[in-house]
């Protein structure tokens, strides 16, 4: 008998929750054959069994929360056909993730921890790795194994929660197994360092009263990716000042300019929306306004400004909203931009979305015209310093060569970290967008 266990999914990946186990009790399953659907991280990603045999006991099922190392199935390798796997053979990893395949080795046993490496110049000016947004503190997530640090699971677990490198606790604490202690010891310690930048953070909520006494309630379990964006709303929120600047584009232009298009052979094959001419002027503006495209490190009081243009558009889905990232848009032209979003998008809404496909944004966007509204105020994705909303366009009567005419106007609502962005930059870079949007052909080449 062998024991399947969740493994590794990737960086920073405790778990998820399982949403389809796709074998029963009695099932021959053939080796790296996908066995359980995991959600984590607004991806559900497809785990394969390293192993072949009969499945002699389902440990799990759907809506169970697992984490990596537990047991998902038991296989009884015996059965006729089924090859059992090399003895030095590490499992294998979930699918599209091939950041988990790339990591470097652990060092061999016996050997002490490496110490961190003291960082170059050339270290220094590029973009620092950021804490998970669940973390209440931004410290620097672990660049390289530390399996080796004496540590126990609930240590180690609480270690990737908050983003802690164990080997930088471990050199605190020499010779010593390291507790949940250690951990948030050092937490402190970085938190009264990190200055005033870091200052912040959430309140600790109050006790909530028992609701039962006032009539019946049900409690619904958040999912894996409810939980996610939860804590991403909550980092950006808690850690970064808003200010939200709302402006008005008239788009009458260029929504005759893409009904001419409709009519044309390709325009049958590439629906151009309005939000690629979005992300197509803001590339233009990004770069005029470079502030936008960062961001900020407490801990260094450091602005890291990023010379590449990966933008996040949010996806409405049955299961939540999701921000596919869409890279190097400054690179791509407008029909490009269009079909590589809407096949990003319908992916998303079908959960076949990767996990690198959800990270690394530099801007998002999020666009509620199709539901409706007149103007809200979308909360950071943090690390970001700034998201763009757009609301439903509507006719609004405007003077336009000496004459009242009915215009079509597309809010716009920019919101930004006030202490990165100044309110008089905030103007400057809505109205550039403003002008791009208002002049489609000037949008069209890229001025």
């Amino acid at each position: 008998m062998a024991q399947f266990k969740l493994p590794d999914l990737g960086e920073e990946i405790t778990g998820g929750d399982v949403v389809n186990v796709r074998v029963s009790v009695g099932d021959v399953v053939k080796a790296e054959q996908t066995v359980v659907e995991v959600e984590t991280d607004k991806a559900v990603l497809e785990v394969p069994c390293p192993f072949a045999g009969r499945v002699t006991e389902v440990h799990v099922k759907q809506g169970d929360h697992v984490t990596v190392g537990q047991v998902l199935l038991t296989v009884d390798e015996s059965v006729a056909g089924a090859a059992a796997p090399a003895k030095e053979s590490p499992p294998a990893p979930a699918k599209e993730m091939p950041k988990a395949a790339a990591r470097k080795a652990a060092p061999p046993a016996g050997k002490p921890a490496p110490k961190p490496a003291a960082p170059d110049k050339a270290a220094e000016a590029a973009p620092r790795k950021t804490a998970p947004a669940a973390g209440p503190v931004p410290v620097a997530a672990p660049a390289e194994s530390d399996e080796l640090v004496p540590a126990g699971p609930g240590t180690r677990r609480l270690a990737r929660e908050l983003g802690v490198d164990l080997r930088q606790v471990a050199a605190l604490h020499p010779d010593q197994r390291l507790t949940e202690e250690h951990v948030k010891a050092y937490v402190k310690q970085q938190q009264a360092a990190a200055g005033p930048l870091a200052a912040g953070g959430a309140v600790p909520a109050p006790e909530l009263p028992d609701f039962s006494q006032w009539g019946p309630i049900e409690r619904v379990p958040f999912t894996s990716l409810q939980r996610k964006t939860a804590a991403t709303l909550m980092a950006g929120w808690s850690n970064a000042p808003h200010v939200t600047q709302f402006d008005e584009a008239d788009i009458t232009e260029l929504e005759a300019l893409r009904k001419r298009y409709r009519e044309t052979p390709q325009g049958k094959d590439v629906k151009l929306t309005v939000t690629a001419f979005v992300l197509k002027a803001l590339t233009v503006v990004l770069k005029q306004f470079p502030q936008f495209n960062a961001s900020l490190d407490p801990r260094t009081s450091e602005l890291i400004l990023k010379r590449y243009y990966r933008i996040g558009v949010a996806v409405d889905t049955e299961a939540g909203l999701i921000v596919p990232v869409l890279g190097d848009v400054d690179t791509k032209n407008l029909l490009t931009i269009a079909a590589e979003m809407n096949e990003l998008a319908e992916r998303t809404r079908q959960r076949k979305i990767g996990l690198d496909e959800l990270r690394g944004g530099t801007f998002t966007v999020t666009n509620l015209g199709g539901i409706g509204g007149t103007a809200f105020t979308p909360i950071i994705n943090y690390p970001e310093v700034a998201i763009l909303g757009l609301a439903r366009s509507r006719e609004q009567p405007r003077l336009a060569g000496g004459q009242w005419q009915s215009r079509l106007v597309l809010p716009l609502c920019l919101s930004y970290d006030h202490r990165v962005i100044n309110g008089a930059d905030g103007a400057r870079f809505i109205r550039r967008l403003v002008e791009l949007l208002e002049d489609p052909e000037l949008t069209l080449v890229g001025a």
